[in-house]
Parts: C-alpha cells; structure tokens; sequence
C-alpha cells in the first residue's frame, strides 16, 4: 500500500516537474515570439511613414501617369517620377529624340493633361551631374520671363535617373534656322532677326539684372516658337553672380567659338562673359554662319575673327547673308551696319571695354525702333531710358568699328552639341 502512494507521489512529481519544464520554457517562446511580432509590426508602421515621407520627395513609381492635385514639389517645381516619364517618352524612344548633348538626351513627350513637353535625360547620376541638376532646377524656379524657357518640373535628385521636364518649344533653335536643317533662303529676314537679338538681350538682361550668368550663351540655346519668339535655355551651366563681387574664379566652361578670351586666359568668370557670346550671336544672324566651321580657313575658324577682318578691310557686305538685301535696302543696310558695330564693342577683349548687356538691348532696340530714345520694359529689368546716336548711313566706313579693337576667340573644345534642330534645352 505504502509502494502504491510512493508510485503516485513520483508519478505527480514528474507531472509537476514536466509542467514546470514546460511553462519555463514555453512562456519565453511564447513572449520571444510577441516581441519579434512586435518589433516586425513596428518595422512595416515605420517602412510605411518613411514612404509616405518619400512620397513628398518624389511620386511613387507606378505604372499610373495620373498627375496628383496636390503633387510634391522641389524648389517650387512638380516632381514626375522616373515611371511616369518613361511612359510619357515611350520608354524614351529614339524617334521623339529632339536633340543630344554634352550632359544629357532630349525626348519629346505629352502629359497626361494635354501639355507638350521636352524631358532631358542626363547622361550619368553622379555628384556632378546631381550638382549641375540641382543648379538648372534652382535658378529656373525662381526666374519669370517671357523669353526663358520654363520647367515644368523634374524628378527627385534621389530618383533612379536625373530628368528635368519643360515646355516644349516647337520650331526648333536659331542655329538650325540659320545654317542647320531648318535653314531656308529668306526664312529669317532681317526684321526677324532684329526681333531675335532684341528678345535675346532682353532675357540675357533679365538673368544679370536676377545676379545670374548665363555661361553658356550660342544660338543652339536660344529657341524658337511658330511665331518666331525668342526663349533663351539651358542653365545647367549658369552661375549666382552677387552684384558685391568682381568675379568668380573658376575653370572656362562654354561652347566653341562662344567663350569669352579673357574668361578663357585668366579664369575670372563675370557678365561680361556672356555680353561676348552674345557678340557672336549677333554675327551669326548677320551672316548666317556657325560660329566654328572647321572648313574655314584657319584663322576664319572661329566667326568673331572672320568678322574682324571682313571689318577691317571694309568688305563687311561679304560676311553679311545675301538674302538679308543688304545691297538693295538702304535702310537694312543702316542697320546691319550699326548692329555689326554694337557685335564688335561686345567681341573686345578686354571686358572693361564691352558695354553691359542692358546697354546692349537698349543699343539693339534703339537700332530696331530709328528712335534715340526708348522706353524699355524687358520683364524684370527696371525701366529706364537711353540715348544713343542716330543708326549709321549705308554710306558709313565700316572700318571705324574696329577701333581700339582686336577680338579673338578661344580655338577650345568642350562638351559635344548635335542639334536635331527641334527644341532641346541641352548643356553642350
């Protein structure tokens, strides 16, 4: 009997002992598990918060194209995300291509709210590319000009690829209409070209009077609408310019042909920089010439040094395009002569010796109107008035232009542009 109730004491005994294994290591496991339960439900919360964070930096990147009311925005602008842009090129097809640069590749494309648009892809995601991204976007957002070309918005800098999105501009570049694809005998006659130089220094006015510098100024950047309006593009290259400093030392950067000697010699990057470019934009409408044209005689490569010695020895009617009537109208001939004049004050070497370029619009629209004063309104330029001497007569010894004068321009090579002649907003 005693066997008996010591066999049932052992056997309850195991009992306990096996439940008491049991609990001790079951309510552990059991707590272990609630706590990885827990920490995975606090890591999916805060996954979701974080996207939600990241959808104000950039839209998510479904296959839906839908623009949101309430779109996030960087520095001012919309952010597309890289999907919506690819399905808005047609996977950045080749045939929408508009033109292909130094920095990146331009496509046209068309939002889904009926806007045209041209979408330039960069070449590489690199600081430097993430840099010179992040500058374009920043200097257009805070400009408002009818003759700048406007960006509708871009994706985030952390996006898989840089794109920046803005208007579309339908009738190609200057450069295609003066000796590209687009080029036609009589195209641009000269009050059209007049009209393209007065916009053009309006805008570049406008950007030093905003303490910017262009860098970059050639007639692949300056665009053209149907009704052959001016908008100057391509930032990517600008500089803040504070109105305290002199100068900014940095490394030429520009196009060949366009680059400014002393920039190019001495590293000191101003205003002037641009008013110099600006120079041999106004050659090339008076001639119809590219700026660099390797089958040109060596010392005629560059245009500015072309038109200096066409100047020199008097003969600046065999740089002037023939279909201009520069022989023929008295009156074009008065003008083109005195725009040659104004080209060859901003083509000086010296850039103490080059006027500013307000005083070069006020110059070009003088010239333009016959009037000796003018009252001027470029769109965020104060107003002001100038007074300037009467246009030349035809009769006038172009040879004076070159007074105290000896231009020359950089025989460099930087970033490769091939315009398609359409409307890209391409750094080259």
């Amino acid at each position: 009997m005693f066997v008996g109730i010591a066999a049932a004491q052992e056997k309850g005994l195991r009992r306990k002992v096996k439940l008491a294994l049991g609990l001790g290591i079951g309510v552990p496991c059991m707590m272990l598990i609630g706590l990885l339960f827990f920490l995975l439900l606090r890591k999916r919360k805060h996954a979701t918060s974080g996207g939600q964070l990241k959808s104000r930096d950039s839209y998510s990147d479904s296959s839906s194209i839908s623009l949101r009311a309430n779109s996030a925005e960087y520095f001012g602008v919309p952010l597309f995300s890289y999907a919506q842009l690819k399905e808005v090129t047609n996977n950045f097809d080749h045939a929408q291509e508009l033109g292909d640069g130094g920095f990146g590749t331009v496509y046209y494309g068309k939002l889904p709210d009926g806007r045209e648009v041209a979408v330039k892809r960069l070449y590489e995601h690199n600081w430097r590319r993430v840099e010179q991204f992040m500058n374009e976007v920043k200097i257009l957002t805070r400009l408002r000009h009818k003759n700048l070309v406007s960006l509708y918005g871009c994706t985030s800098r952390h996006s898989r690829e840089l794109l920046l999105v803005y208007e579309y501009i339908s009738n190609g570049t200057v450069a295609c209409h003066l000796h590209g694809g687009l080029s036609k005998p009589g195209l641009l006659p000269w009050p059209t070209r007049m009209k393209i130089a007065i916009e053009t220094a309006s805008a570049l006015a406008y950007l030093h009077a905003s303490d910017i510098i262009h860098r970059d100024v050639k007639t692949n950047n300056i665009l053209l609408d149907n009704n052959f309006c001016v908008k100057v593009a391509d930032f990517g290259l600008s500089r803040d310019f504070p109105n305290d400093v002199t100068h900014v030392s940095t490394a030429p950067q520009g196009s060949p042909g366009y680059l400014d000697p002393e920039y190019y010699s001495c590293y000191q990057l101003t205003i002037k920089s641009d008013v110099y470019s600006f120079g041999v934009v106004l050659i090339e409408l008076i001639s119809s010439k590219p700026a660099v044209d390797m089958n040109r005689s060596r010392d005629e490569i560059n245009l500015s040094n072309l038109a200096v010695r066409k100047i020199q020895e008097s003969a600046i009617g065999e740089l002037v395009d023939p279909c201009l009537g520069f022989d023929s109208d008295s009156r074009v001939k008065g003008m083109i002569v005195s725009v040659a004049g104004l080209a060859l004050q901003c083509l000086q070497r010296e850039k103490e010796l080059r006027p500013s370029m307000d005083e070069v619009l006020h110059e070009l629209q003088r010239i333009g109107s016959g009037k000796d004063e003018i009252d001027v309104d470029n769109g965020g330029v104060a107003e002001s008035r100038a007074h300037s001497p009467p246009p030349a007569s035809p009769e006038w010894d172009e040879a004076v232009l070159l007074k105290n004068t000896n231009p020359t321009s950089p025989d460099t090579v930087t970033d490769k542009w091939e315009s398609k002649c359409t409307t890209p907003n391409i750094s080259g």
